[in-house]
């Protein structure tokens, strides 16, 4: 760490950028000799911008002559020599690739905005941008492509500012609800777009069930909202034929609200549990899918003693 508050690391042995596995700081003697500053402290919440930079920018000035004489010479060394032509190409990349960066069009800053649940390697490596490339011969275009594939990014921009930076601007996706369909538990977006599978830090987000129960998270979460004290006593919404919600509550209890204005069925619950307390019965289920009226379905044993307190005939 230099004297700004800078973490100094080295990202590769040329004139490329190669990622660490994790942001550190390394052994004086794991450095080489390009080096690279990240400038301010990342976050560890919320969108970042941040600025890789060579402290060694790639050598400038090489004539034309020398080009064309070293393309010249690798293309016949490889034509002869099969086998190290491909291990050169793993090594350093394409001719291309390597002639423009010999001319001084290699990457040396790379400015990544917007990003906060990616890390700075997970977008480099979307961007394909590694100690090989070079802005002559770097596809923004297709590298946009890729980072919107990527399910967290709902949108994605990548420029090239010659000679010698890459700018990637990022809008991500928030995880708003937890969504399971077959058995699989995935983090959602607002839109629905599953985006991550479940992580512990997802479990306080609403949890939806069911076939489309991910594309209407929004009139999940407006249930919630109107739910008032019982909201701590919802456990999960389960989609019912892709038509209406069955809320699952704490205590086992099945909320069955209509496929019309589950809002008003919602307000009924509620005046029916602060006047009787309806949810602390031993009941299984209760339904409210007919305007104003309240079904209740007893337990095996609610039932029973029910049966059992009704007056018997005496026989005559």
């Amino acid at each position: 760490m230099d004297g700004g508050g800078r973490v100094v690391q080295s990202l590769s042995g040329g004139y490329g950028l190669r990622p660490p596995a994790a942001l550190g700081i390394a052994p004086r003697a794991a450095f080489a000799p390009a080096r690279v500053l990240l400038r301010g402290e990342r976050a560890r919440r919320g969108p970042t911008r941040w600025t890789l930079h060579f402290a060694k920018p790639a050598p400038r000035g090489l004539g034309l002559t020398l080009a064309a004489a070293l393309l010249a010479g690798v293309t016949a060394y490889g034509a002869e020599r099969g086998g190290e032509y491909q291990a050169f190409v793993a090594r350093e990349g394409g001719v291309g690739d390597y002639a423009a960066r010999a001319l001084g069009f290699g990457v040396s800053a790379v400015t990544i905005s917007g990003q906060s649940q990616l890390s700075e390697n997970e977008i480099l490596a979307l961007a394909g941008v590694d100690g090989k490339t070079s802005l002559p011969f770097y596809d923004a275009g297709r590298a946009r492509k890729n980072l919107e594939a990527q399910p967290l990014i709902k949108q994605a921009g990548v420029r090239k500012l010659y000679p010698d930076r890459i700018v990637i601007d990022i809008v991500e996706r928030t995880p708003a609800g937890l969504w399971q369909k077959d058995g699989e538990i995935s983090a959602v977006a607002a839109d629905g777009t599953a985006i991550d599978t479940m992580r512990d830090k997802y479990q306080a987000l609403p949890f939806v069930v069911g076939e489309g129960a991910n594309a209407h998270l929004d009139e999940y979460q407006a249930l919630l909202d109107a739910s008032a004290e019982l909201r701590p006593r919802i456990v999960a919404g389960v989609r019912v034929g892709d038509r209406r919600w069955t809320l699952k509550m704490r205590s086992g209890v099945d909320v069955e609200l209509p496929e019309v204005d589950p809002l008003a069925a919602m307000a009924t619950l509620l005046t029916e549990e602060r006047q009787s307390r309806l949810l602390e019965r031993d009941i299984l289920s209760v339904d409210l899918r007919v305007p104003g009226r309240v079904f209740v379905r007893l337990s095996e044993e609610a039932a029973a003693a029910r049966d059992a307190a009704k007056p018997k005939k005496v026989a005559q």
